[in-house]
């Protein structure tokens, strides 16, 4: 009886799989949001502490696709760590390259570059995760 109550708790719930994959869509959704944020940023609003806000937001949003691949399908697992991993290696590729230091002509031009690259790694790779 037990084992029939566990059974019919669990099919009227989402599966681990589900939530994993709400999980990752729901992170993915945010980091979106974030790169559309900094992709917004000009060198007359961006902000020291705007950036770092949208970059750590990033940061967690990636943590909670790392925390939820394990639940996910063999095939959805190596999409997302496939996808997590090449946007993870961009964006530190974009700060490293970013951190120089510059005039202010050479640091707007940067930034926007920059932003550019990070809103293209986006799309690349998260981007691409089939979410429906």
């Amino acid at each position: 009886m037990v084992l029939l109550l566990a059974t019919l708790g669990s099919a009227c719930g989402e599966s681990e799989q589900e939530q994993a994959l709400n999980d990752v869509c729901d992170a993915r959704a945010d980091i979106q949001k974030q790169v559309d944020e900094l992709s917004g940023l000009t060198i007359e609003t961006v902000t020291v502490d705007r950036v770092r806000a949208n970059l750590s937001a990033i940061r967690d949003d990636l943590k909670k696709v790392g925390d939820a691949q394990a639940d996910l399908s063999d095939e959805r697992k190596q999409e997302v760590e496939s996808a997590t991993k090449e946007f993870t290696s961009q964006v530190q590729s974009i700060a490293s390259d970013f951190g120089t230091s510059l005039s202010l002509n050479e640091a707007e031009a940067k930034l926007q570059s920059a932003l550019k690259q990070l809103a293209d790694a986006y799309q690349e790779t998260l981007g691409k995760v089939d979410c429906s």
